[in-house]
């Protein structure tokens, strides 16, 4: 299938980049700035020719996201997958009194406006059998385990997970497949050294998931990168 995948350079994004290559699928990997050199990326295209395309996708730009889409469709080009990736944590460890809401709208603008741009344009490619979007969420958006801090990351995981229900909804009928997967706590730039997984684990769960499309023993679309059901 052809995988549209945001924040695609590093960490997470970059592993299941890697990943759905390896396994035959064809990757439109998003990153913000493509002239820059990302030596990785450099080496999956050299390795993997045509089937990688990496293309400039901020995904707070909706009119450069709109642009992407329409020059992709002019191209004939379908999808059967969309992975929004692209995410920031910041403010960590701030408590509520000293929050900068600068952190906050930041936090919004790209964990959750960001997929919201990527589905309202790309979503008329999404024409591929069993085609699915993926948006990577995070235990931290579960309400039932709510814990003081990382107020921005987590309450835009929550949303995140409300857009999720809200196209599963309104997508289903089409048969498209929509989840929110929490990942795991990863050894990335966002998780730090200290993380117990490695993020290549992590991305071989998810792209197994978009292959084996299986369906969460929940009404909430929401699961780990093994597809076990996650508290909402």
């Amino acid at each position: 299938m052809n995988i549209l995948i945001t924040g695609a350079g590093r960490g997470l994004g970059y592993e299941m980049t890697s990943e759905a290559l390896e396994r035959g699928h064809a990757v439109v990997a998003g990153v913000r700035s493509p002239n820059e050199t990302n030596e990785k990326l450099s080496a999956l295209a050299e390795k993997y020719g045509d089937r990688l395309s990496i293309v400039e996708l901020d995904v707070t730009k909706e009119e450069g996201i709109a642009a992407l889409a329409s020059q992709l469709k002019e191209q004939g080009m379908s999808l059967g997958a969309i992975i929004n990736n692209a995410a920031i944590l910041n403010a960590r460890n701030t408590q509520i009194e000293q929050l900068d809401f600068t952190d906050v709208a930041l936090t919004m603008d790209i964990n959750v406006y960001g997929p919201m741009r990527v589905v309202k344009h790309f979503l008329s490619l999404l024409t591929e059998k069993d085609a699915a979007i993926f948006n990577i969420s995070s235990e931290a958006g579960s309400i039932t385990h709510a814990y003081p801090g990382d107020y921005p990351y987590a309450i835009s995981k929550t949303a995140l997970n409300m857009f999720t229900q809200q196209l599963h909804v309104y997508l289903q009928k089409r048969g498209i497949q929509v989840l929110s997967i929490h990942p795991g706590w990863m050894r990335t730039d966002m998780g730090g050294g200290e993380a117990p997984l490695d993020a290549s684990h992590s991305a071989r769960g998810i792209i197994g998931l978009l292959e084996q499309r299986r369906t969460p023993d929940s009404r909430f679309m929401f699961v780990d990168h093994e597809g076990n059901s996650m508290p909402i």
